[in-house]
């Protein structure tokens, strides 16, 4: 089994602004995605690639988990993308654009074929209608090690402008493709990353989106500002409460009467080895949590 990482903060970082590349390695999120894609013009895609290559080949992100997302490999920039992003070994490479599960095992194949290094994972783009219609099939492609595929990421502008719903506060249109792919997520053992909130200045907005993406299953949020790493990395972590009653349920279970039992009762409340579970993934993000705190 992988170890367990927190991705409660997956930041987005221009791939074409040195600047940004370089306040990344000062920041406290959790992930960061170095973009060839969105957030690059057309005519600077080959410096940026280059510049995005030098930086995660010269390191400094400490234990952050640093991802490169190329563009789609059908595009006129998409097969230097992946070549040189595998060339650099990142943590992940986000694949843009998915719509089926061939797309995650085709840029597997690629990567093996130029021998990267087993650490540098798949993480997949659910942007697009065939995305969510395909979600459980896509997830299902890691379950085997070789695709690589760890993590799903929502892209939920792209979703909103390909379906037409309308971008309203409460996410009405957005949450059944959400909850319909963290179960997909969930179902092959991936993590799964929400999506961005536009309006960065807007605190309590991102606060409360970030409140209803937790609720929902998922494990993290993808950011579009350094200002939103802190409130995101605070609601994405177990709770104190969370984490003592996890203890607590450990320590139950592992008393000799309850060792060999499914159900237990701990201060009043029934309690399955399912909850065990829960707890031992609860008690491990969070010390897996503070292991980063200490380092920054």
């Amino acid at each position: 089994m992988a170890p367990i990482r927190p991705r409660r903060s997956v930041l987005y970082m221009p791939g074409a602004n040195d600047r940004a590349l370089e306040k990344a390695r000062s920041l406290a999120a959790d992930a960061l995605i170095l973009d060839l894609e969105d957030s690059v013009a057309p005519e600077a895609k080959d410096e940026a690639r280059e510049k995005v290559v030098a930086a995660v080949r010269k390191g400094g992100y400490g234990r952050r988990e640093v991802v490169i997302r190329p563009n789609a490999l059908e595009t006129a920039w998409g097969t230097a993308d992946i070549l040189a992003a595998a060339s650099a070994a990142p943590d992940a490479i986000l694949v843009p654009k998915v719509q089926r599960a061939g797309d995650i095992i085709s840029a597997a194949k690629i990567l093996k074929s130029v021998n990267v290094p087993e650490k540098t994972k798949l993480w997949a783009m659910m942007e697009t209608p065939q995305a969510i219609l395909h979600a459980a099939e896509i997830a299902a492609v890691g379950a085997d090690p070789e695709n690589r595929l760890v993590c799903l990421v929502m892209g939920t502008n792209d979703l909103l402008k390909e379906s037409r719903a309308r971008a309203l506060h409460d996410r009405f249109a957005v949450v059944p493709w959400l909850a319909l792919t963290v179960v997909a997520a969930r179902g092959y053992g991936l993590d799964i990353i929400d999506g961005v909130y536009n309006d960065f200045r807007d605190e309590t907005g991102f606060r409360k989106e970030c409140e209803q993406g937790r609720t929902l299953g998922m494990d993290g949020k993808t950011l579009i500002h350094p200002s939103q790493v802190a409130p995101c990395n605070e609601i994405f972590a177990p709770t104190d409460e969370e984490i003592t009653w996890s203890i607590k349920i450990i320590r139950t279970f592992d008393e000799p009467e309850n060792v060999h039992k499914g159900v237990i009762t701990v201060d009043g409340k029934m309690v399955e080895r399912l909850h065990l579970v829960q707890a031992k993934r609860t008690v491990a993000i969070a010390g897996a949590i503070k292991e980063i705190e200490d380092w920054f």
